[in-house]
């Protein structure tokens, strides 16, 4: 190995002054700078006050869940908080007809449109809000509504048009067997019928008889109830095999047909 070879091995990277100089200001301030970093991190640390309520560990895990977790607490709260009230119901389900008029439905505070209807009575107009009437389905399509907070949403509208109905405070004392089907339907038949079934039966589509509607219905039941199961399982007409849903289990769909039965009977 000759002489300059050996030497090139142990030559300084800093070969001119400008790289001396800036080796020389590098090696000053990344040591100044880091230390002024440090000292504001703990004098930011020692400036919060660790007793305030805002480091407490509750308010401390609550900042730290995730936003989902949030989410569910506050739908659990306002699901436990109780009936609603009429104004709230309307605004939620209501309005979404009553407030343009939609599907020919009579306007809000409309008094004109809803005189002939107040006449019918406070009973009279909860039933066929929670039995549907035309174009409007069972509970204005607030499947979840109690019959307390159906009747609070009509008292609420009728007011406003110029109605003095008595704000319900207790369950609605009216007549069940008017407006709901018997026990023996059970509550999965409601449920299918409200998941599967509605979207036909409330409004009359495709030539469907109307649930609740007594005419309509009559030549069916008189068919008997096994000639309907076989027309939900099988499908009829214009309606498909379980109206739809071939998901449904053969029990779900007799359910659903014993509950329209009830409804017509």
């Amino acid at each position: 190995m000759s002489q300059n070879e050996h030497a090139g091995e142990h030559e300084s990277p800093i070969k001119t002054p400008k790289q001396l100089i800036f080796t020389v200001l590098l090696a000053f301030l990344v040591p100044i700078l880091l230390i002024v970093m440090l000292s504001q991190f703990i004098a930011n640390i020692r400036s919060v006050d660790m007793d305030s309520a805002a480091m407490s560990p509750n308010a401390v895990a609550t900042r730290l869940k995730p936003v989902g977790d949030l989410a569910f607490a506050e739908a659990g709260a306002s699901a436990t908080a109780g009936p609603r009230s009429g104004e709230e119901i309307y605004k939620a389900v209501c309005s979404a007809c009553h407030a343009t008029g939609a599907a020919n439905a009579p306007k809000f505070g409309d008094k004109d449109r809803w005189a002939p209807l107040l006449k019918e009575g406070q009973k009279l107009l909860v039933e066929t809000a929670i039995k549907g009437v035309r174009a409007m389905p069972p509970r204005g399509g607030g499947a979840d509504l109690s019959d307390l907070e159906v009747e609070r949403a009509v008292v609420y509208i009728a007011n406003a048009a110029g109605a003095k109905f008595k704000e319900p405070t207790a369950a609605v004392t009216q007549d069940k067997a008017a407006v709901a089907a018997p026990a023996a339907a059970g509550a999965n038949g409601k449920k299918i019928y409200e998941t599967t079934c509605l979207a036909c039966h409330a409004a009359g589509v495709a030539g469907a008889p109307k649930a609740g509607d007594k005419p309509a219905w009559a030549a069916r039941l008189a068919a008997g109830m096994n000639a309907l199961y076989a027309n939900a399982l099988k499908g009829k007409g214009a309606m498909p095999a379980k109206g739809g849903n071939t998901a449904l289990a053969d029990a779900d769909v007799k359910a659903a047909v014993d509950y329209l039965a009830a409804l017509a009977k």
